[in-house]
């Protein structure tokens, strides 16, 4: 029973708090350290270019890759972008398909729309029931003109986990470049680059305790995978990327990225604890509650719950002061269920009778409690799941 707390935030999957570490490697950079990394004259541009150095390996190194592989951008929304209309830009012309999946952010799928209206041939694949991705159907998919498959990581809504080693085997094998989405899993679960065959990963601070505003593309630095910028300007990132780079932010995004490589293992341990004891205590409340997703596959912060039969809206009514939320921030003015629940073969009011709850590093066992106690007296108040 959860006693003495009359809120809880468990939207993790949405943004995070930003850690008082972070903020402390923040703060120069704001102050005193205010220069343009680009000023090359002087002591102040200096300092700020050496902010970028410092966060680009901090960076690489979750990975297991080069600093110079790295480039700063505003988020994983504009990685994303760069990402596919990028190699689309360049190998379009040779190779003018792309596949991607039902399930992945709308960014991405936006992005591929906007492809496929400008020429290029699109293939959006299914997944199964558990929102995995069926390998063989992606393979059946693979033409001698597939330029770029792009598939997420961990999943924003449901948490699931895709098979990145294997997707970017049969990507190499067949000279096609292999993009991620990992906005959800970097810095939460292991990824090395080099192993899983990965080209393009996209990355975002604000989902690992940094801030919002800044985010990072790791790309391959070969000339077979070469992108075409979208933003034109000062050469900026290598020609990238231009705009003057956010010291302050991108020093955010390095602490971060540092933080979350340092405690990995330790918080993975704490948040499956965590989320073993709320979910247990949500079955034995809510008889007939389900997890939307796989059950096993998913990352341990996320947990995407289905209550059968109950209004999803006097659902959301009856737990105000817990900060959950139906599905992704970013599709939050679409209305309608969400199209992820749907994908998995979830049924509109099922889909609406949903909670995403996402734990993390300021989660607390009482929080966690309290969050029961408030479900429980919602579904209680509509006779149970049915």
């Amino acid at each position: 029973m959860a006693m003495g707390i009359t809120s809880a935030y468990m939207d993790y999957q949405s943004t995070t708090p930003l850690d008082a570490r972070v903020l402390t490697a923040m703060m120069p950079y704001l102050t005193t350290r205010f220069g343009n990394p680009h000023s090359a004259e002087h002591r102040f541009g200096w300092e700020a270019e050496a902010a970028l150095d410092v966060a680009r390996e901090q960076v690489a190194g979750v990975i297991n890759t080069q600093a110079d592989a790295i480039t700063f951008l505003s988020g994983a929304t504009e990685a994303n972008n760069l990402v596919l209309k990028g190699v689309m830009d360049v190998w379009g012309k040779q190779k003018p398909h792309l596949i991607t999946v039902a399930t992945e952010h709308k960014c991405v799928l936006e992005a591929a729309r906007v492809c496929e209206r400008t020429g290029h041939r699109l293939t959006v694949l299914p997944v199964g029931a558990d929102g995995l991705l069926d390998l063989n159907r992606l393979e059946d998919a693979f033409t001698d003109e597939t330029a770029l498959v792009s598939v997420m990581a961990v999943n924003n809504e449901i948490g699931v986990i895709q098979p990145l080693s294997e997707i970017g085997a049969l990507c190499r094998s067949r000279g096609i470049l292999f993009h991620t989405d990992a906005a959800q899993a970097f810095g939460k679960i292991p990824i090395d680059i080099k192993a899983a065959k990965i080209d393009f990963m996209s990355i975002s601070a604000h989902k690992i305790y940094g801030p919002k505003g800044v985010g990072a593309l790791y790309h391959r630095t070969d000339r077979d995978a070469a992108i075409a910028p979208q933003m034109h300007g000062g050469g900026q990132e290598a020609g990238l990327r231009a705009g003057t780079q956010a010291p302050a932010l991108v020093a955010g995004l390095g602490k971060s990225a540092e933080i979350c490589a340092q405690e990995m293992a330790q918080e993975s341990g704490r948040l499956k604890a965590m989320m073993r004891r709320l979910t247990s205590h949500l079955e034995a409340r809510a008889p007939g509650m389900h997890v939307n997703g796989h059950t096993e596959k998913r990352w341990v912060g996320n947990l995407n719950v289905c209550f059968p039969g109950l209004d999803g809206d006097r659902l959301f009514a009856d737990i105000r002061g817990l900060a959950v939320s139906s599905g992704a921030a970013c599709a939050s003015a679409v209305t309608g269920p969400s199209y992820v629940l749907e994908a998995i073969g979830v049924s509109d009011r099922n889909a609406k009778a949903s909670l995403r709850i996402g734990i993390g590093r300021m989660t607390t066992d009482e929080e966690i409690d309290f969050a029961c106690d408030k479900i429980e007296a919602a579904v209680k108040n509509q006779g149970g799941c049915r």
